[in-house]
């Protein structure tokens, strides 16, 4: 059994070699690790089925590839096989991840997380001409497949609000334009950047007296603790040139964010969505 798993493990890194062409295909380094990714659009934070640009998440990783000298392949696939690929031994990280997430797996394994690469602002964007009618206008909510709305988990529970899994950003702002949902349960850099790609769909507003939250995203492991403390070091050492690649991908502090916005909505502090 355990080469049956040996043997998997090699397949999975090679075809990951060959799909992302990253190194040459007839040798792997023993300092090669897989980097088991979402295989949805999620930029600028991550796309890693892109043959090209992969986002905020790639660039911190591949800086810290650059300095470690470890390699990383990513190998996306969709968000509910991540942590069980991960517990087989089939990919060595997962990015994003997040302590909050996949409950019943991250209790009964021995899991560790990297300081944030990411702090992302998960919001609850609605069509402008709907903003400000309270959180009892909605009972329809889209959120992105493998995402877990948990800043609505009381209105879930009580029925109050229904949930539709869509399978990217643009299919859910679609399901939004055309009244299938009454909001979009979303990361507004990611919402930002298809709605700049589609300026036809809209206008959508995110609403503060609405659920939101923020979310940090991380690369978690089972195995390899060590390169997760050389991470957290890089991620220290080098938080200036990482602000530099978050200024590339147009990442705005958020809290810095959130003031704008209230700004712009006049929406005062007393107004805006706290959880219970």
């Amino acid at each position: 059994m355990k080469r049956l798993e040996n043997n998997i493990r090699r397949f999975v890194l090679m075809m990951a070699l060959l799909f992302t062409s990253t190194i040459s295909s007839s040798l792997v380094s023993a300092d090669t690790y897989i980097v088991g990714a979402q295989d949805i659009e999620y930029y600028p934070y991550y796309n890693f089925s892109s043959d090209h640009e992969k986002g905020l998440g790639w660039a911190i990783l591949e800086a810290f590839s650059k300095q470690s000298g470890h390699r990383f392949v990513y190998l996306s696939m969709p968000a509910k096989r991540l942590q069980i690929e991960m517990k087989k031994g089939n990919v060595d990280f997962v990015f994003p991840d997040n302590p909050r997430w996949s409950a019943e797996i991250n209790h009964s394994i021995n899991k560790v997380y990297s300081e944030p690469l990411a702090e992302t602002f998960a919001v609850t964007l609605v069509k402008t001409a709907n903003r400000g009618k309270g959180i009892t206008h909605v009972t329809q909510l889209a959120t992105p497949n493998g995402f877990s709305p948990v800043k609505w988990k009381r209105q879930i529970r009580n029925g109050a609000v229904k949930v539709t899994s869509v399978n990217s950003v643009y299919d859910g702002l679609r399901k939004l334009q055309n009244n299938k949902v009454d909001a979009l349960d979303v990361e507004y850099n990611a919402a930002k950047n298809v709605i700049r790609r589609f300026p036809q769909i809209g206008p959508f507003t995110t609403d503060l007296t609405l659920p939101h939250n923020v979310v940090s995203f991380s690369l978690s492991t089972l195995k390899h603790r060590e390169i997760i403390a050389e991470l957290n070091a890089f991620l220290l050492s080098e938080s200036d040139s990482i602000n530099e690649i978050k200024a590339k991908y147009g990442i705005e502090d958020t809290e810095q964010l959130i003031e704008r916005l209230m700004r712009e909505q006049n929406i005062s502090a007393d107004k805006r969505w706290k959880p219970l």
